[in-house]
């Protein structure tokens, strides 16, 4: 069963998120609190799965309190819990598991719940990788950005990544995300067996691969399934790529 705190302020909210936990899933809630420096102290001692994080609470506000989260040993995930959309982005840029804007919206919580208690599976708590990064357990899934909500997308949906400056554009088969880092920094969240680094401004998923075009100095164009778009393999990434898809 995974272990969840709440730090909210405000009664109401409160109360409504510890209804709508134990209603809709196992996830047990251990303690709750209104005071972001109470939760910190709480946390140096007691190890959880999830913190549902207001953002404006007194002592510490939810994103200074994430900040010093994600640089524990076992970070847990961070669900913020807000009525206010203008952090989202931040709020990635912390790796939150999730983004839920007040007032709640049960189904909403519903499928949130159900995200987590999928990750509890795949991952047994105290077991993550240390960086607490965009990815979830094992590098399963990755957190993509769209508006103001974060989608908690299976790593395997992703086609490909292509760099723009310190922007990264990740697609899938059905949308585009934009995501505030350089690829490089995209890639290395991603799970090393099932995405190679073709160019320097392009990573792609070797499983999405429909077919492998040749080009001219001896380089090769990736087409893949479901996307009409053309995927380069630089010179310098030509021998790495020829062992990876045994050519």
């Amino acid at each position: 069963m995974l272990k969840a705190i709440i730090v909210e302020d405000e009664y109401l909210a409160r109360e409504e998120l510890i209804y709508l936990v134990s209603q809709h899933s196992q996830i047990e809630i251990v303690a709750s609190f209104e005071d972001g420096l109470e939760a910190f102290k709480y946390l140096q001692d007691h190890e959880v799965d999830v913190v549902f994080l207001d953002i404006q609470i007194p002592s510490i506000d939810g994103l200074l309190l994430a900040k010093n989260l994600h640089k524990s040993s076992h970070p847990p995930h961070i669900v913020f819990v807000t009525a206010y959309k203008e952090f989202a982005v931040e709020a990635f840029e912390l790796e939150a598991f999730d983004y839920i804007l007040k007032p709640y919206n049960e189904p909403r919580i519903i499928n949130l719940l159900q995200k987590l208690e999928h990750a509890g599976k795949s991952q047994p708590a105290g077991t993550g990788e240390a960086s607490g990064d965009v990815i979830s357990p094992q590098n399963r899934t990755v957190n993509l950005v769209k508006g103001e909500r974060i989608i908690v997308t299976p790593c395997e949906q992703i086609y490909y990544a292509e760099a723009d400056e310190k922007l990264t554009y990740v697609y899938t088969r059905t949308d585009r995300y934009v995501m505030t880092m350089t690829i490089s920094e995209f890639v290395s969240r991603l799970p090393a067996e099932g995405f190679f680094r073709c160019h320097r401004s392009y990573c792609v998923n070797i499983n999405k691969i429909r077919e492998i075009v040749p080009w001219f100095n001896s380089t090769y164009l990736i087409r893949l399934h479901d996307l009409p778009f053309e995927v380069p393999v630089s010179r310098s990434n030509i021998k790495a790529f020829r062992q990876l898809m045994r050519l």
